[in-house]
């Protein structure tokens, strides 16, 4: 690894830090910081470090949540036997991450915490879509930069959520299935595989297309690491199920939790509408309040950016588009909803890496749309310190009335995007309006022929050259 790419991956983690503490300070909702599920992984993290154990029904008791959430709190819990003892219904290993640093310093040390991963995080995928998807260092080192310093990277760099932690677990996933994938990287890489159902159970799908890659690219070459990597897997799936069964009486951490009394599998919904949930494969993008786009415009070139990867056949595309659409479906149709009490496209983190990859590879091989993502991050980035000084005046908060904030290109793009929340005949055209022009924008990509204002890497230009021939 060479000097100026040290740099570059410092200089990354450094600005990623950075823009992460804008917020760091920020009224979550009027009247407290921290908010909402925020308060419940902070009292488990307590738990652990002050008595060893997740029931938190002693920091309830003691309101030990008031230091940060000085508000009545919803418990979100239910006894689970006689001595009443209660379990937040969120899976233990960001906590568990966190207890340290909260017996250390609070719920701000949780937070530079979070911090810190997000600075990894961002280091990390800037490494792999260089060392992996030959992407040239400093196009990487922008579009990476960047996207973890705009919203929604940013905003989850310190809210008290396992996001980040997944998307650094799938960035690493990716980067381990892209190498040689021998028996040591097999071994490395069952660990975040492992690790992304005990951050939440619904990233279980995402690691299940880690797996699934794995499995077709060795399937013809090395049975017996696969087989090696498989037990692993399995063996850490039994111990998953049978802890939940002891701890939380049922396969996942909803059996603990107050608003799933009648079946933990309700947390996908009491009687689930998956036809009308169908909307939301654009609603993630496109929504008004909680699409991806009107907070960052650049993501708009992410269905460009997929297109491309496919029309240029990019090494290891099949990868971050596998994992990319997993995410999506889990999103579209698993989740109970893509609004909530929550920072705009929470539901999509976990595979926010793989899109930013596939934006820089978009930019480096096409001019346009380089200067469109680089002008789209700036945009995203202003918008974003421009709220958090809100949010830190007294004037917004980062859950409550977020969409309310007055930065003027955000209010313009608040009026041209549709509204998922009140899906009428209005929305209903500005949703066909930008699914039309997303479909104009990967037109230039179907015609046949080498892309132009090409700049991709020799060693990338040089494989694609020799696959056409």
């Amino acid at each position: 690894m060479s000097r100026s790419f040290r740099l570059k991956l410092v200089l990354v983690a450094i600005t990623t830090f950075a823009f992460a503490m804008v917020a760091i300070n920020a009224q979550a909702t009027y009247g407290a910081k921290i908010s909402v599920d925020e308060p419940q992984y902070l009292l488990t993290a307590q738990s652990l470090i002050e008595d060893g154990d997740l029931d938190i029904s002693d920091e309830l008791e003691d309101k030990k949540y008031w230091a940060y959430h000085p508000l009545k709190l919803n418990q979100q819990t239910i006894d689970l036997n006689e001595e009443g003892q209660r379990i937040s219904p969120h899976d233990p290993l960001l906590p568990l991450i966190l207890a340290i640093p909260m017996g250390l310093g609070g719920w701000l040390a949780a937070k530079l915490t979070l911090a810190l991963i997000a600075a990894v995080t961002a280091a990390a995928t800037l490494w792999v879509a260089v060392r992996r998807f030959s992407v040239s260092e400093s196009i990487a080192t922008v579009v990476v930069g960047m996207s973890f310093a705009a919203p929604p990277m940013t905003v989850y760099a310190t809210q008290v959520y396992p996001e980040m932690l997944a998307a650094l677990c799938l960035v690493l996933g990716v980067g381990l299935v892209t190498s040689e994938l021998k028996r040591p990287q097999l071994l490395w890489l069952s660990i975040p595989v492992t690790a992304l159902p005990w951050l939440s159970v619904k990233y279980v799908p995402v690691a299940f297309a880690l797996v699934f890659v794995t499995v077709v690219l060795l399937r013809k070459k090395n049975l017996k690491d696969l087989f090696i990597f498989g037990g692993i897997l399995f063996a850490s799936g039994l111990i998953y199920l049978f802890i939940h069964q002891r701890i939380y009486g049922g396969w996942t951490v909803y059996s603990s939790g107050d608003h799933f009394i009648n079946g933990e599998f309700e947390v996908v919904g009491r009687n689930p509408n998956f036809s009308a949930r169908s909307r939301r494969l654009s609603g993630l993008l496109f929504d008004r309040g909680f699409g991806l786009v009107p907070w960052a415009p650049f993501y708009f070139a992410l269905i460009p950016s997929c297109v491309a990867a496919i029309k240029w056949r990019v090494k290891h595309w099949s990868v971050l588009g596998v994992v990319t659409v997993t995410g999506w479906v889990v999103a579209t149709w698993v989740a109970l909803t893509m609004h909530g009490w929550w920072w705009p496209g929470r539901q999509l983190v976990v595979i926010l890496p793989a899109a930013i990859i596939l934006l820089a590879i978009l930019s480096e091989k096409h001019k346009v749309w380089r200067w469109y993502i680089f002008s789209g991050g700036v945009v995203a980035i202003t918008g974003w310190i421009w709220l958090a000084v809100e949010a830190q005046t007294g004037r917004r908060t980062l859950i409550v009335d977020f969409e309310e904030t007055g930065y003027p290109i955000y209010r313009f793009l608040f009026s041209i995007f549709p509204n998922f929340r009140d899906f009428g005949t209005k929305s209903a055209l500005l949703n066909i309006l930008w699914i039309a022009l997303s479909v104009l924008s990967i037109l230039p990509f179907l015609r046949k022929g080498k892309a132009q204002n090409s700049t991709i890497s020799p060693e990338l230009d040089e494989t694609l050259s020799l696959k056409e021939s």
